[in-house]
């Protein structure tokens, strides 16, 4: 029986996605491209305007404030989970076909990703990506492009729902969505939603939103296939929440940090 053709859309400096993520992907696909996104300065900057826009100033420092303190306090263990778990990737899944096409482009939406796909004509494109994705891109492939998106939607929409739930204490809502992209926000049809074993006081928000991810993939393995077969169905979310997150707040952290120490006193 052939095989689904796949894309993957991600960043360069994701390599767990890039590589990990890439890997298990062509191990019941045929990966046929990887979209390696390199953003230029000018994009993260519109980022920082959008969030003071959505924000305010002051909040946006707090937002500031946790970036430094994750810097310098949490990304150090963090980089050697993640080392961790992409050596154990390595080990489970062979390597990405010599095959698979490699793309670098400053933006998902670009005329010669618009392009590729359209040589490609992939069955199905994963995207792991901070971008709204053009209709163009995201219709690309025949049984649509999904997103693997950390947080429960549509409670947890846009950017960091783990941690947003975490810092709620809405822990019932700490796992991951799998939804098929249409033209908004987190918004598509919801086809799945996995959760995970996590240490919440020893473990950062970036360590739990990829657990959900890493810890499920033979459970994705086997929606993706129903997916491609027809035999999917989608979850109901008429009726519930809905709203759209954005970054971290320091104090947020600490707030949840000193709940999840409380918690396990």
């Amino acid at each position: 029986m052939k095989r689904a053709r796949s894309v993957l859309i991600c960043h360069h400096d994701e390599p767990l996605n890039r590589f990990g993520l890439a890997r298990w992907l062509a191990s019941f696909t045929d990966l046929a491209a990887i979209v390696v996104v390199c953003e230029p300065p000018a994009r993260l900057w519109r980022r920082i305007r959008r969030e003071i826009q959505r924000v305010g100033v002051l909040r946006f420092i707090d937002v500031l404030a946790f970036r430094i303190y994750y810097r310098f306090a949490l990304a150090g263990a963090d980089n050697v989970w993640a080392e961790a778990t992409l050596n154990n990737l390595f080990q489970r899944y062979v390597d990405i076909p010599a095959s698979c096409r490699v793309l670098e482009t400053p933006s998902p939406n670009s005329a010669e990703v618009v392009k590729l796909l359209q040589q490609v004509q992939p069955d199905l494109i994963v995207a792991r990506c901070k971008n709204i994705l053009r209709e163009q891109v995201f219709k690309a492939a025949s049984n649509g492009t999904f997103v693997l998106h950390p947080g429960v939607c549509p409670e947890y929409r846009n950017a960091h729902g783990c941690f947003w739930a975490l810092a709620r204490r809405d822990l019932e809502n700490v796992g991951m969505t799998l939804l098929r992209v249409d033209a908004g926000v987190d918004t598509g049809p919801v086809y799945g939603y996995y959760r995970c074993r996590f240490d919440e006081s020893r473990e950062s928000h970036i360590v739990i939103q990829n657990r959900v991810l890493f810890d499920n993939l033979d459970l994705l393995r086997a929606k993706f296939e129903e997916i491609l077969s027809g035999e999917a169905q989608m979850i109901d979310t008429a009726g519930r929440n809905s709203r759209a997150w954005g970054q971290p707040w320091l104090m947020s952290y600490l707030r949840w940090k000193r709940a999840a120490r409380r918690r396990t006193e």
